[in-house]
């Protein structure tokens, strides 16, 4: 769970770099040369098969996991008041990782699949395609809204995937938190951003 979850993490920033080239005054020129790079490179496409397979076996482990500490504990505490003692985001993350999953699906049979696997019609570009399906204002709600669950997975996700690794000190654990909270809120505000933007001045 700790190695998948932040190797997708180093993903995210990519892919965020990616997106952001959807605001460069260009016409879509760089946006739409980077997408070719990333499907005519045969690293990117190594890179892509071993992401696809990173988000399998965190889904896996994540199950496997959730499956194993209900068994662990089969009867609840007599007392329990998990608000003092945690976050609603920490205590839910597989509630806000299967939103998340939900989404990824819908985001890939909108671009990898259609740009990818179907292709893309006569003049048609993913700049385009991706600029018209930020012009719905129903696509960037459900958009941002699943980069707000993200941010808040990631914060809680970052800091639990490296005491898994064994970097848990009194020391380290500040920044390692800080470090965790900014990294989320750079790709929360990143992401959620760039459909704001094109929607309130491509509309």
């Amino acid at each position: 769970m700790a190695l998948t979850g932040l190797f997708l993490v180093v993903f995210l920033l990519e892919h965020l770099y990616g997106n952001l080239l959807l605001l460069k005054p260009d016409g879509g020129a760089a946006f739409n040369e980077y997408s070719h790079n990333m499907t005519s490179n045969v690293f990117i496409r190594i890179v892509e098969i071993l992401l696809f397979l990173g988000i399998l076996a965190h889904v896996v482990n994540a199950l496997r996991l959730t499956i194993e500490n209900k068994k662990a504990r089969p009867v609840k505490y007599a007392v329990n008041k998990p608000a003092a003692n945690s976050s609603w985001f920490s205590r839910n993350m597989g509630l806000t990782g299967s939103i998340i999953l939900v989404f990824i699906v819908i985001h890939l049979s909108d671009y990898f699949f259609e740009y990818r696997v179907e292709g893309l019609d006569g003049d048609e570009t993913i700049y385009g395609e991706v600029i018209e399906s930020f012009k719905n204002l129903w696509y960037v709600i459900i958009y941002i809204v699943a980069f707000i669950f993200l941010g808040f997975h990631l914060n809680h996700a970052i800091q639990s995937a490296f005491q898994t690794l064994g970097i848990n000190h009194p020391k380290y654990n500040p920044i390692i938190k800080k470090t965790g909270a900014a990294l989320a809120f750079i790709i929360t505000i990143g992401f959620t951003f760039i459909p704001l933007y094109i929607y309130f001045t491509m509309h």
